[in-house]
Parts: C-alpha cells; sequence; structure tokens
C-alpha cells in the first residue's frame, strides 16, 4: 500500500465533501438542526457528509471497517479502520461561524497512519501519513519553537457532559490565564490540533472527546514534531476520551500541572 497517494486521495475526497458542506452552510435553517443529545447537535449536512466521504472511503480501501461519528454506516473495527467525522465544529456551522472541519485517519491494528483534516472556511488541508512530514496545502509544517508556557498560546474545547470535571478544569483555565499568552475556543478540536501542528497554538487539551475528533489530528501533531498524550502523561489519548498536543518545550510544564489538578 502506497500510503502517499493513498492520503492525497483522501485529501481530494475531503476538498470535495467539503465543497458541499460550504454550499450548504448558506442555506442551512434552525428547523435543519437536530439533538443527538445536550447540547450536541447534527443536521442533514453532517449525514450526508459522512455518506459521501465512506462512500468514497470505501472504493479507496475496499474491506475497510468505520468509526464514524453519525452511524450512517456500520461500526466496527478491523486490520485497517478508517476514523471518520464529517463534519466536526457542528455547533459553529449551525450559527453561522466560520469554523468547522472534515477529519478523517485510517488505523492500522491499533497504529494511527494516514491523518487528514481539512478546514473548510478556509480551505486548508492538513495532512500526513506514516514516516512523512506533515503539511499544509502542500507546504511542510512544523509545530512552534515557543521555549516555555509563558510564551505560549493555548486552545481547548469546553465540555457539553462530564460536569463533575468542571470545577477542575475551570481550575485549571484560572493557571493557564495567568501563566501564558492566553487560551482560546474555537469549536472544532480536529482543527485545534492542525493549528498546534503549524504553529499558530502551542498546545491544546480537552477532555470529554471522542476518537473522530482526535485520531487524525494527533498524527498531524506528531508528525509535525510535536508531543500527544492523555492526562496522565500515557498514550490512550484516541479512545480515552482525554488528550494534550503541544511542541516538546512546554509540554512537560503543562503535564505537571495538569496531574496536579486532575490526580
Amino acid at each position: 500500500m502506497n500510503l502517499e497517494i493513498l492520503c492525497k486521495e483522501v485529501c481530494r475526497l475531503a476538498r470535495e465533501t467539503g465543497s458541499y458542506i460550504r454550499e450548504q452552510a448558506e442555506l442551512i435553517s434552525s428547523g435543519d438542526v437536530e439533538m443527538k443529545g445536550y447540547n450536541n447537535f447534527v443536521t442533514h449536512v453532517d449525514r450526508e457528509s459522512e455518506k459521501r466521504l465512506t462512500d468514497g472511503l470505501t472504493k479507496l480501501l475496499p474491506g475497510a471497517a468505520f468509526i464514524a461519528e453519525e452511524n450512517t454506516i456500520q461500526q466496527s473495527i478491523g486490520i485497517y479502520t478508517w476514523i471518520v467525522d464529517p463534519l466536526d465544529g457542528t455547533t459553529n456551522f449551525i450559527h453561522g461561524l466560520p469554523f468547522f472541519s472534515i477529519s478523517i485517519a485510517l488505523m492500522y491494528n491499533d497504529m494511527i497512519i494516514i491523518g487528514v483534516v481539512y478546514e473548510v472556511s478556509r480551505d486548508e488541508c492538513f495532512y500526513t501519513w506514516e514516516n512523512s512530514p506533515a503539511y499544509l496545502n502542500g507546504t511542510q509544517i512544523h509545530v512552534s519553537d515557543a521555549p516555555k508556557l509563558s510564551d505560549a498560546l493555548l486552545v481547548t474545547g469546553f465540555p457539553y457532559y462530564e460536569y463533575d470535571l468542571l470545577d477542575k478544569y475551570i481550575e485549571l483555565f484560572v493557571h493557564v490565564l495567568k501563566n501564558t499568552h492566553g487560551l482560546r475556543r474555537l469549536g472544532s478540536a480536529a482543527a485545534d490540533l492542525a493549528y498546534v501542528a503549524c504553529g499558530r497554538f502551542e498546545l491544546f487539551f480537552e477532555y470529554g472527546l471522542s476518537p473522530w475528533d482526535v485520531a487524525a489530528g494527533s498524527l498531524i501533531v506528531k508528525q509535525a514534531g510535536g508531543k500527544v498524550s492523555d492526562f496522565r502523561g500515557k498514550n490512550d489519548f484516541i479512545f480515552g476520551k482525554e488528550i494534550i498536543a503541544s511542541n516538546h518545550f512546554v509540554f512537560e510544564d503543562f503535564l505537571s500541572i495538569t496531574q496536579k489538578i486532575f490526580g
């Protein structure tokens, strides 16, 4: 299997689906929005985008399994498994805010070997494959070289469930606000990770995430020279619902703060 060729075909598919999402962004209305759970929205655009992606990915790699957010295809894990978020940032999308993305990863056994994040509004495709550098629209990217947490701009997401951890999360926010360049919340974890990979942010952290939020972006950060872990410094960030991704310089300092607060 030629991973470079396959990755670039996935990029092409993401761009094609992104064009459909951009068209629909002008047409979406409140009547198109459904609730999957508390503060968890879905539209026909999410489902149609996922169908387009899974149909295209099946043609690219027949027989591969799927983990896909909207359950438009049978869910399973195989030797090769596509992990797909067809529209990460649906809340932004339905409110007309220009920050939402497509995330596609290919997992071989338990290792991510292709990662593609397409930020739709800015037409930015971030991608990589195993043993390759990371790229943005054909140009190689690298994480920031900011040497200290006090020099860092961080990005995060706000949980919409598991509020029992919220007090600890706010304690972490307070520390970050007092000791860094600031904290942003853009609304798409996949794009947050891609922005760490290209040096726009120094670090991303969040809990309550799903595999389709982080699988592609985590590989892009790693291949761009960054470091990724869960809140304990371990590798359970794809299915473990929590992630830290950053450049190497600020990682250990932030991890020690996270461990102290979360225990």
